[in-house]
């Protein structure tokens, strides 16, 4: 009996179409584009429109154009897995808005909450759901609209310049061919360090309703960041995810075809190039036009990528991401 493996047979991504410039930014706060550029390598964003575009809805749109690409339409998926930290709701999830969209009631729907490792790890759970036999096409996404929780003043700068809106797509889909496939995953997490990257409010955890005049106005609703900390374990731990994964599969840095790193900043990007002797031509960075999109962010760049023709049948492929949670993973590829 031949041993059933997973493989991506599409992807896709969509991104609004209002372009926000480091200058535009400088309307709401004291900043700079040279400022923001030496900081982040983040030269504009993309921003969503209200009353045109949702999570759901961009993801809807990624999806469709991961599925046309795979040749698939939308009734060949059987599982959705949607990674995402701005659901449109606070209940239900996403996944079963983007279900509604796409007209696949009563396949089931997974939203995850992994923030920027939440694509690989809804990658990891399509890889498990299809080698156990129980799904053959699974839908993997990761959707963001953040411009909305952002503080855009000079207070909240330094978490607001970073961050956009997107979504990205995989279809991954059942094979037996052991030379094209998903080799293997890679999670981790340390719930120590939440507060480190955090977005405090509306949260269950308080007295009567979690929505008050009081919490909206003491600012438990704006993303809290502390840069350093994360700087300096995002570096640490991307090096040990990325390791980990050519490690478990007899594989050594200078076998990688291509590294798509979490586009978080590009000093991270790059500072993980220089540890590994990498060539800029097997690392893809795309953080300078759409900045972190989060859950998006590794999909984008992972469709931009193929897009470009960086990426191969038979190329060594490594996704690795670090984000808040702390959280961290990687995905080795065969591709």
């Amino acid at each position: 009996m031949n041993t059933v493996y997973s493989s991506i047979k599409g992807l896709g991504f969509y991104v609004p179409d209002t372009i926000v410039t480091n200058d535009d930014l400088t309307q709401y706060m004291d900043t700079s584009d040279a400022w923001i550029q030496e900081r982040t390598g983040i030269k504009q964003r993309r921003f969503f429109t209200y009353g045109k575009e949702t999570n759901a809805s961009m993801a809807a749109a990624a999806s469709r154009q991961a599925l046309d690409r795979a040749g698939l339409v939308p009734k060949d998926v059987e599982l959705i897995v949607y990674a995402t930290l701005s659901p449109d709701y606070y209940f239900p999830g996403s996944a079963f808005l983007m279900q509604r969209e796409l007209e696949l009631e009563g396949i089931a729907v997974i939203d995850i909450r992994q923030q920027c490792s939440g694509f690989v790890y809804g990658l990891s759970i399509a890889d498990q759901f299809i080698k156990t036999g129980m799904y053959k096409t699974v839908l993997v996404v990761g959707s963001e609209i953040q411009s909305t929780l952002m503080d855009k003043t000079t207070e909240g700068r330094n978490v607001a310049v970073i961050f956009g809106d997107g979504a990205g797509a995989a279809v991954v889909q059942a094979t037996t061919d052991p030379e094209h496939r998903i080799l293997s995953t890679h999670l981790h997490a340390d719930g120590r360090y939440a507060e480190e990257l955090y977005l405090k409010d509306p949260g269950s955890s308080r007295p009567d309703h979690f929505i008050t005049a009081d919490t909206a106005t003491a600012g438990g609703s704006s993303v809290v960041m502390n840069g350093n900390a994360v700087f300096k374990h995002a570096v640490v731990r991307f090096m040990e995810v990325i390791n980990e994964g050519l490690t478990a599969n007899g594989y050594q840095a200078t076998d990688l075809s291509l590294l798509v790193p979490h586009q978080a900043n590009i000093r991270i990007s790059g500072y993980i190039q220089q540890q590994m002797n990498l060539p800029d031509e097997k690392v893809f960075n795309n953080i300078q036009k759409y900045g972190n999109t989060t859950a998006a962010s590794i999909p984008i760049a992972l469709t931009e990528a193929y897009e470009q023709g960086r990426i191969q049948s038979g190329d060594l492929v490594c996704l690795a991401a670090f984000g808040s949670g702390f959280t961290w993973a990687s995905a080795l590829i065969k591709w």
